[in-house]
């Protein structure tokens, strides 16, 4: 956590954290708080939580201080081999959606990822991950018979989720039946009734990709689908800080066009409004993310506390928990590894209940359910 780093830790992750909303926003920085700052480090921090390209575009609006001329290459070198994977992923998404419509008149929406990266002021410099589509069941069926015959590996399909991961080319594909999440039915109501409005209420918008026109879910319903998908994560395995940027970013180029009244509405029918106010603190006192512009925002002393404590633990974690010693998963004696990952997540939810007394508990439960039904199937 950070604050049981040392004093030059400190330094190096405020350093982190300042050239980050440099990157974020385009904005000027000072430097000059920051002596000695350990760029190493700061190199680490970066990547672990898969923000590269907005460090380095940080670099470039700070006014005072001057990296040496290796260092400063080791983050322009990483971040345009970024920018080269962006390019290849993009033309493969051309490709493909190109594919399934004339092929197989399959309809498909990408999530997150890409779509997303075009809310950025530099879109080819956000981390690309995999490739996300939303269909509905009977094109879900369809791109999952058409996309399988291409594909180099196929994994296992979770079936109550409709979900089924493979790989084409050199690209992870993810199919999305739904998008429901792990620990709450009530989230999932509101989420079909996105899905449903994005479906069949021709609730979406395009990115022009390359000349081919891709479909994305309307501003409304992107912002929740980003944002429960981080949440299951957050209540999972842990998010990183690229994450709570691009919902940041989302909400800020569709600031003007986001219904606040239906927001509200879906938000508190998920019973997520405590959560909601705690990533919005996080995002305006970490992040930068102008209060004005971040509907809901709460200046409570009770909400910034929150907000430190979630960014100490992805901070801690990593991005999607990567810091975690998961190498107890590596034993051959299933039950052992399940009743370690058991208490391993109890005292994960423990933790997280100290932010979130009230929905963390109620959550574990249908995340345990959840997790046994998927290892039963």
């Amino acid at each position: 956590m950070i604050k049981t780093f040392g004093k030059k830790k400190i330094d190096v992750t405020a350093a982190f954290l300042e050239l980050l909303k440099a990157g974020l926003w385009e904005k000027k920085t000072s430097f000059s708080q920051y002596v000695e700052v350990d760029y190493p480090e700061l190199m680490r921090l970066a990547k672990e939580q898969t923000v590269v390209g907005l460090v380095t575009a940080g670099l470039e609006h700070v006014t005072d201080t001057v990296l040496s001329k290796v260092e400063l290459l080791q983050f322009i070198g990483l971040t345009l081999q970024i920018e080269e994977q962006n390019k290849s992923m993009n033309r493969f998404i051309a490709y493909l959606v190109e594919k399934m419509r004339r092929e197989d008149e399959i309809c498909t929406f990408l999530i997150k990822g890409q779509g997303v990266a075009q809310c950025y002021e530099r879109p080819l410099w956000r981390a690309c991950g995999d490739v996300d589509f939303l269909l509905s069941y009977e094109n879900y069926e369809k791109a999952k018979r058409y996309l399988s015959s291409i594909a180099s590996h196929v994994e296992t399909e979770d079936n109550r989720r409709l979900h089924l991961g493979m790989t084409i080319e050199s690209w992870v594909v993810e199919l999305h039946g739904t998008m429901y999440t792990e620990i709450s039915n009530r989230i999932n109501k509101v989420i079909n009734d996105v899905q449903n409005c994005i479906f069949y209420g021709g609730s979406v918008r395009s990115w022009s990709n390359d000349s081919v026109q891709v479909l994305l879910p309307s501003a409304d319903n992107s912002v929740i689908i980003v944002f429960t998908h981080f949440i299951d994560h957050f209540y999972g395995e842990g998010i990183g800080l690229r994450q709570i940027c691009d919902w940041v970013r989302l909400l800020w180029k569709y600031k003007n066009e986001i219904d606040q009244s239906l927001l509200e509405k879906r938000i508190r029918k998920m019973g997520l409004m405590t959560e909601w106010k705690a990533f919005a603190s996080l995002a305006v006192n970490y992040l930068g993310m102008p209060e004005e512009s971040m509907p809901f925002y709460s200046n409570s002393k009770s909400y910034k506390c929150k907000a430190k404590k979630i960014c100490d633990l992805i901070l801690e974690t990593g991005n999607l928990g990567q810091n975690k010693d998961n190498s107890y998963r590596q034993n051959s004696n299933k039950f052992k590894e399940n009743l370690i990952t058991f208490f391993r997540r109890l005292g994960e939810f423990a933790r997280i209940s100290t932010i979130f007394p009230l929905d963390a508990p109620r959550f574990f439960m249908r995340y345990i359910i959840n997790r046994f039904r998927a290892k039963s199937a």
